[in-house]
Order: structure tokens, then sequence, then C-alpha cells
């Protein structure tokens, strides 16, 4: 099992900035992949960027280059840091974690934090 809480939402003016953070309850390298993921409202929930256990992190196209996905192994978290924000970054955004245990790959969820961006 793996609990995983977020913190770092919250409403920002367009052209700002915010970090989200996602506390994992066990150690980074136990587990194969940490993601970020947002829902905005009507829409289907997507991926916006993972970091695989050995560092490799992906994007979607849309953000590259505005976000960045990091972690702190000591702390057992991972970052979203979100700059120039647009207000179709407005969302809720969900931390995702895969871990491999008992012979299959496990997805686990945070709760959610909202991010609105809006002047």
């Amino acid at each position: 099992q793996v609990q995983l809480v977020e913190s770092g939402g919250g409403l920002v003016q367009p052209g700002g900035s915010l970090r989200l953070s996602c506390a994992a309850s066990k150690s980074l390298f136990s587990i194969y992949r940490m993601s970020w993921y947002r829902q905005a409202p009507g829409k289907q929930r997507e991926l916006v960027a993972s970091i695989t256990s050995g560092g490799d992190a992906n994007y979607k196209e849309s953000i590259k280059g505005r976000f960045t996905i990091s972690r702190d192994n000591a702390k057992n978290t991972v970052y979203l840091q979100m700059n120039s924000l647009k207000p179709e970054d407005t969302a809720v955004y969900y931390c995702n974690a895969v871990d491999y245990s008992g012979g299959s790959y496990n997805n686990y969820w945070g709760q959610g934090t909202q991010v609105t961006v809006s002047s």
C-alpha cells in the first residue's frame, strides 16, 4: 500500500507559478513511477508528467517548458513546479504512484488538489 498526500494548490493569476507536493508513505526507490494527472470540469483525467524511480521524466506536450517534475528521495516527495500558468491549466491535480508488488503493478491515488488560474 502507498498513501499519497498532495498539497500546494490554490488560486493564481495567469502567468503565475505554483508548486505542488506529493508525499508518499514509502521510499520512492520502491515505487516504479510517480505521476501527476489533472482533471478539468467535464473532461477526462489526463497525464501531465511522470518520473520513474530511475529519474526519467516525461511530460504532456502542452506543458513542456512550463512544468517540471522532480523528486526528493530523502523526503519521499515528488513535486510539480508549474510556471507561466494559463487559465486552461485550471483543474484538480492528482498524484499517482505505481509500484510492483505481489506479482502485479498497483495504482494509488492522492485526494487531489485544486489549481485555479484566473484573474
